[in-house]
């Protein structure tokens, strides 16, 4: 064996995998495995996965959702919710002749002091007026902000994720023209109480360890 050969596989050696775990809100389960020689070089990584992973449920793989490691204990990795963003396939799935789309950003902060970047999609049954579009823009961040102020960080992740409050939005804006598909279609986490200030991202993308 050269000896190029054997400083790599020594390199390797030295490593040991973490276990990275999903945050208590999303079921705390395992997400993927990482290897390294330094547990503190864990912290601040982001790792990607689908909100089929997590629940198993097929209807939910369009879903990408990104954990981003504060601490590491043992040999595991905990993670907080860094952001979720629709799988383009499915985005463009959406889209129909014939339709308006609208759509909308928003900041928001939540009760216990989490700042997030939150964008939310509606399609219309047929095409609209700006005035329209405008008011169901203004229904978006309406909704938006009153339930990021009625909730804390976990729970308002969980309604963007889950659906809730795209079916607030839907029921309010169907009242100003007819909806076909409402959703929060991305989010991302900007900041959050006793973080000096946002970690630089690295997503990497892992397979799930096998069972």
């Amino acid at each position: 064996m050269s000896r190029e050969a054997r400083k790599i596989r020594d390199k390797w050696r030295a490593k040991a995998w973490f276990s990275v775990v999903a945050p208590p809100y999303f079921g705390g389960g395992e997400i993927a495995s990482i290897p390294s020689d330094d547990p503190t070089k864990l912290v601040g990584r982001v790792v990607e996965t689908t909100l089929y992973d997590i629940t198993g449920d097929f209807s939910q793989v369009h879903m990408k959702l990104r954990f981003q490691v504060t601490t590491v204990k043992g040999g595991q990795a905990e993670t907080i919710f860094k952001g979720h963003e629709y799988s383009r396939d499915y985005l463009r799935s959406l889209v129909r002749r014939g339709s308006s789309r609208v759509d909308g950003i928003f900041e928001v902060k939540t009760k216990d002091n989490y700042r997030l970047r939150i964008s939310v999609i509606a399609f219309t049954v047929t095409r609209i007026k700006t005035s329209q579009a405008q008011a169901l823009r203004a229904v978006m961040r309406r909704i938006s902000q009153e339930r990021a102020e009625a909730l804390t960080f976990d729970q308002f992740v969980q309604e963007a994720v889950l659906g809730k409050i795209a079916s607030d939005i839907y029921n309010e804006g169907k009242k100003i023209v007819p909806l076909r598909h409402v959703g929060v279609y991305k989010s991302k986490l900007l900041a959050w109480p006793g973080a000096e200030k946002p970690v630089a991202e690295v997503v990497e993308v892992l397979e799930k360890p096998a069972v």
